[in-house]
């Protein structure tokens, strides 16, 4: 295997250690420019015959934008303590990345204010696409695959206003191989066939059945010959779908792990003179560890949906597990020398889209530029603006998260508010305006209604419960992915180390410190139900009504739960 991956992800970090060290936080963002260019970010020592390219979980992101990465992404049983569940400096040690530097910023929560500031934005699919055409050019196309992990056509305005019309548009643009799903299928079963009719790139689905005949919904794999080699990709779609999300929105699709279809796959493929085979996953990074020592065969998985930034591959037996991060900060990019059928070697690099860095594609601007002016005057008009950092990742709370629960407790007058743990949503830093644009960015979905309803406290105890499973069930495949449910006006204590139905404890009222009484009910708001037919005015309009209310949003470090047993 290859040594030069820490090596050549380190150049850029090594070449301005001196310069943005801790004590120097405070340079402009003009000098960090000067010193970090696209020559570095792109430049890598070629390797072999083949050149995977992954991008996943842009989550409708076509402008550069700021993401702050998680400051808790904890683990559990086995996986405790082991990437991806470290962050912050931790982070930063394990992979001997200076603080301050650019991939400090682009990777951990370390600084992200002081840094952010310096650095900017990330991504921008104009900055992708110019990242794209440097990697054909370099290894041309005929030994380049482009792959894209799904959570591509959703989570923008543009996006849900289109039907994920935009998203298809401007990724058809970029020319990608094949992709795989999982909030594509909450426009819903209909929407999603009519899009997918109209790709000219392969959708894959090898998990996804027909439940009237318990056929094959999608394609399973994709045939490609590159640099020489004969290549199957393999599509495993959200396994969790129809219980993460509504299933009411796709009634005659039926989805799951399927480790044994997946093992079925990979042996027809070598069967069928496959040389190399990946798998594109939208299962979780720890699903697709745990399947990667299970199953035979599989060259490289190309992981999403947990939204990790890794930047070095996790090597499990012969397989490569790569993880490419989320709302286009970043691209992998992945050479490998294939001969004799075997892969024999790689070379490997996690590509951030630093924006004010890569020159943008002109091409591709005119599209987004095109694709957005229908919306331009709603998205930047200004609703407030915000004294606090506003961000969503984090396993039990997310600021952003905290002013969606302070909004739905004064505007739909509840007790308590539940908020789910989605890992999607950009970031504001302090002193920056709110637009119409950042409120969609968190909430933009198809089921966006706003309830009002009486819980009692025992109910109330049985939802933080199942959801504290969904995350911390030791064995992976009962995780179905995303972060705590978020609360607002409650408080608790989760001892993540204990099995279900009593990892909960103290549950708190915090307007008054009473206990929760299992018994009595309480008026609970929330969105984002999966049940059909809840009503409610939309999560969006509640958030813009409070912080026209608000003016400037300041939010109080959130304290409500306490966490032992990490």
């Amino acid at each position: 295997m290859s040594i030069f991956s820490r090596r050549e992800f380190l150049q850029v970090a090594v070449a301005t250690a001196a310069m943005t060290g801790a004590g120097s936080l405070g340079m402009t963002r003009l000098a960090a420019q000067q010193r970090l260019t696209e020559a570095d970010l792109l430049g890598f020592e070629p390797l072999g015959n083949v050149s995977l390219v992954h991008l996943t979980d842009i989550h409708a992101q076509i402008k550069p934008i700021l993401f702050r990465e998680p400051s808790v992404n904890l683990g559990i049983g086995e996986v405790s303590g082991l990437p991806p569940h470290i962050t912050g400096e931790d982070f930063l040690k394990a992979y001997n990345i200076e603080p301050g530097t650019p991939h400090a910023y682009a990777l951990t929560n370390v600084d992200f204010v002081s840094l952010a500031q310096s650095y900017g934005k990330l991504g921008g699919l104009d900055r992708i696409a110019t990242v794209l055409k440097s990697i054909r050019a370099e290894r041309g196309a005929e030994n380049t695959l482009f792959l894209d992990g799904g959570d591509t056509w959703h989570g923008s305005y543009t996006a849900l206003e289109t039907k994920g019309a935009d998203m298809v548009e401007l990724m058809t643009a970029l020319k990608p191989d094949a992709m795989t799903g999982h909030w594509e299928f909450t426009l819903g079963q209909d929407r999603v066939k009519e899009l997918i009719e109209g790709l000219e790139f392969a959708f894959l689905g090898g998990n996804v059945r027909d439940t009237e005949w318990d056929e094959a919904a999608f394609e399973s794999t994709a045939w490609f010959e590159r640099g020489g080699v004969k290549i199957a990709v393999i599509g495993q779609a959200f396994p969790y779908t129809p219980i993460a999300n509504p299933r009411w929105m796709i009634p005659n699709w039926s989805f799951g792990v399927r480790e044994e279809d997946v093992q079925a796959n990979v042996d027809k493929a070598r069967d069928e003179g496959a040389e190399l085979v990946v798998l594109l996953s939208h299962n979780g990074f720890d699903v697709d560890r745990k399947l990667a020592s299970r199953v035979t065969g599989i060259d490289v998985i190309l992981t999403g949906h947990t939204h990790d930034a890794l930047p070095e591959p996790v090597v499990i037996g012969k397989t490569l597990l790569i993880a490419s991060g989320s709302n286009g900060k970043f691209l992998s990019r992945i050479d490998l020398d294939v001969s004799g059928g075997e892969m024999k070697g790689w070379r490997h690099k996690l590509i951030p889209i630093f924006s004010d860095v890569i020159t943008p594609d002109a091409d591709m601007a005119a599209m987004i530029d095109k694709v957005r002016a229908p919306y331009e005057e709603k998205l930047n008009r200004v609703v407030g603006k915000t004294d606090s950092l506003l961000y969503r990742r984090g396993n039990f709370n997310g600021t952003f998260d905290d002013l969606i629960c302070a909004a739905m407790l004064e505007e739909r007058d509840a007790e308590i508010a539940l908020s789910p743990g989605f890992r999607w949503g950009t970031s504001l830093l302090p002193g920056q305006d709110i637009t119409e644009d950042d409120i969609f960015n968190a909430t933009g979905m198809t089921y966006p209604a706003t309830y009002r309803l009486p819980m009692t406290g025992q109910f109330l105890h049985e939802i933080l419960e199942d959801v504290a499973d969904n995350l911390f069930n030791p064995d992976p495949y009962y995780q179905q992915g995303g972060d705590m449910v978020r609360v607002g006006g409650l408080g608790y204590t989760i001892d993540i180390a204990k099995p279900i139905g009593s990892r909960i404890s103290d549950m708190t009222l915090l307007k008054t410190g009473e206990a929760i009484d299992p018994a009595r009910e309480y008026a609970v708001a929330g969105w984002a139900s999966v049940n059909e037919g809840t009503e409610g005015p939309p999560i969006w309009d509640v958030v813009m009504d409070w912080v026209g209310k608000q003016g400037t949003v300041s939010l109080p470090e959130n304290r409500a739960v306490k966490v032992v047993g990490a």
